[in-house]
C-alpha cells in the first residue's frame, strides 16, 4: 500500500539540454492510498566521478606474496540544487489523499558545464531526484539521468578544418639487402567532424617492395585519462575502438587506391570542459600488416569530435533551412557560441499537450532548440540520438538501496548531423 506510480517527465523528448538551459520538469505520483509525509523535495544536480581497482602484490619478510587491492576514487561536482516542493524539513506532518498527485520544478544550468560522459572507470552524469520525506521511516526516492551537452563548435578552430594526410614508408630487409620501398598514403578532407557525418577516406597504397601487404586497417579511437585523487593523486588511460575498416591485400609490385567510409556514431565531444578529472581525445590511426615476420607500419592524428559542425567550406554541400526572423549572420568577430543564458526556458517550440497537467509538455515532442541556431542560419537542426555507452547503474555508491531508478541503463543523447556532410577529398 502507498505509491502506486512515481514517474519524473522533463519537457522535451530526449531529456537532452545544452549548458545554460533550463531543466522543466515534474513529478507525478499516484497513492493507492492517504499518506503522511513531512515533504516532497527535490535534488538536482551534475558531478563527475572516476574509480578503478588496482592490485599489487609484493613479497613480505618470510618470502611470501601478498596481495593489496587498491581503490582509487576522484570526484567534483558542478552544481546541486536542492527545495521542498510540498511542506519542509522542519514543518508539521502533512497527510497527501490517495489519487494522482502532480509536482512541478525548474533548474536554470550553469552557462559552462562539461558533456555528459559514461565511460569504463568514470562518468559525468546530471540527475534529478525527487524524495518523499517521511518521518520515521525510510524515505521513498524516484531517480533519473539526463543529458548535459557543451556546445563544442568546430568552426572556431580553424586547425580543425585542416585536412588528415598520414604517410607512412618502410623498406624490407632481405639478405642484407634493402627492398625498394613500400609507401601508404592516407588522407581525409578535415579534422574535425559531428556524429552522424561519413569519414570520405582516400588510401593510396605503392608497393615497390618483394613483401606483400594483408590489410590496412583504420580506426577511430576515443582515449580516455581517468583522474584519481583519493587515496592519492592516480592516472588511468584507456584506448578503446569506436569505428574501424580494413581493405587489402596489396601484392608485392602492385598499386592500389581504395576509397573507403567511416561515419562517427552518437559519442561525446571531445572537450569536456570544466571537468578535472577525464579528459577525452580521439585519434585516427592507420595500421598496415604484411607478409612474413616483417613489422608493420603505424600512424595516428588526433581529430575533434564537435557538436557543431564545419560549415561553408569549399565543395560542401549543405541542405537549405530558412533562417527564422531575428536571426543574425555569423561573423569571425562574435565570440564563442554561449548557450541560452541561465533563467532563460529552454521550451521546444511546440504545443503542449492539453491533457497534461500544468501545460507540460508530454514524452513525444521536440528535443530543444540548440542555441547556436541563429549563428549559422543555414545549419539544420541535429538529430538527437543515444549513445552507445551506456550506465550499468546510475544509483550511487551508498546511496540508499530504498531509490527507484527510473532507466536504469542509462545512455546519454547527443546531436547527429546526416545532413550536414564533410566536403569532398580533393581530387
Amino acid at each position: 500500500m502507498g505509491i502506486k506510480e512515481a514517474n519524473i517527465y522533463l519537457d522535451n523528448q530526449f531529456n537532452a539540454y545544452y549548458a545554460g538551459q533550463t531543466v522543466n520538469g515534474r513529478i507525478e505520483y499516484v497513492f493507492d492510498s492517504p499518506k503522511k509525509v513531512r515533504g516532497i523535495h527535490v535534488k538536482i544536480k551534475g558531478e563527475a566521478h572516476t574509480e578503478w581497482a588496482e592490485s599489487t602484490q609484493k613479497e613480505d619478510s618470510q618470502g611470501k606474496t601478498e596481495s593489496t587491492d587498491t581503490l582509487h576514487t576522484g570526484h567534483e561536482e558542478y552544481f546541486q540544487v536542492s527545495y521542498y516542493l510540498l511542506g519542509s524539513n522542519t514543518g508539521n506532518e502533512i497527510e497527501i489523499p490517495a489519487g494522482k498527485h502532480v509536482y512541478n520544478f525548474t533548474c536554470a544550468l550553469p552557462p559552462v558545464l562539461p558533456s555528459s560522459f559514461e565511460g569504463q572507470h568514470g562518468h559525468i552524469r546530471y540527475t534529478v531526484k525527487v524524495v518523499i520525506d517521511r518521518p520515521w521511516k525510510f524515505d521513498q526516492e524516484t531517480k533519473m539521468a539526463f543529458t548535459v551537452i557543451n556546445a563544442f563548435d568546430l568552426n572556431l578552430n580553424p586547425s580543425y578544418k585542416e585536412p588528415i594526410h598520414i604517410q607512412m614508408e618502410k623498406t624490407f630487409c632481405c639478405f642484407c639487402c634493402a627492398s625498394p620501398p613500400l609507401s601508404i598514403d592516407v588522407r581525409a578532407p578535415v579534422s574535425g567532424y559531428c556524429p552522424g557525418q561519413v569519414i570520405p577516406i582516400k588510401v593510396d597504397v605503392e608497393n615497390k617492395s618483394n613483401v606483400q601487404v594483408h590489410l590496412v586497417k583504420i580506426f577511430i579511437r576515443k582515449v580516455v585519462t581517468y583522474r584519481a585523487t583519493s587515496p592519492s593523486n592516480a592516472t588511468k588511460k584507456t584506448k578503446d575502438i569506436v569505428l574501424t575498416i580494413q581493405e587489402g591485400p596489396a601484392p608485392a609490385g602492385s598499386t592500389k587506391t581504395w576509397n573507403l567510409t567511416l561515419e562517427v556514431p552518437p559519442i561525446p565531444p571531445s572537450d569536456l570542459v570544466n571537468c578535472n578529472i577525464i579528459d577525452l581525445d580521439y585519434d585516427f590511426k592507420v595500421e598496415c600488416t604484411v607478409s612474413g615476420l616483417h613489422l608493420g607500419l603505424s600512424g595516428k592524428k588526433y581529430i575533434a569530435i564537435g557538436t557543431v559542425p564545419l560549415v561553408g567550406m569549399a565543395g560542401q554541400a549543405l541542405p537549405s533551412a530558412p533562417a527564422s526572423p531575428g536571426n543574425e549572420q555569423y561573423s569571425p568577430s562574435q565570440p564563442a557560441v554561449l548557450p541560452v543564458g541561465p533563467g532563460q526556458p529552454a521550451q521546444p517550440n511546440v504545443p503542449s499537450d492539453p491533457s497534461a497537467p500544468g501545460g507540460w509538455v508530454m514524452p513525444g515532442a521536440a528535443p530543444v532548440q540548440p542555441p547556436f541556431q541563429t549563428l549559422y542560419p543555414t545549419l539544420t537542426e541535429p538529430v538527437y540520438k543515444e549513445s552507445p555507452y551506456t550506465a550499468r547503474t546510475i544509483q550511487e555508491r551508498g546511496e540508499s538501496n530504498h531509490v527507484v531508478i527510473r532507466g536504469p541503463n542509462f545512455a546519454p543523447y547527443y546531436p547527429t548531423y546526416a545532413a550536414v556532410q564533410p566536403p569532398p577529398l580533393p581530387q
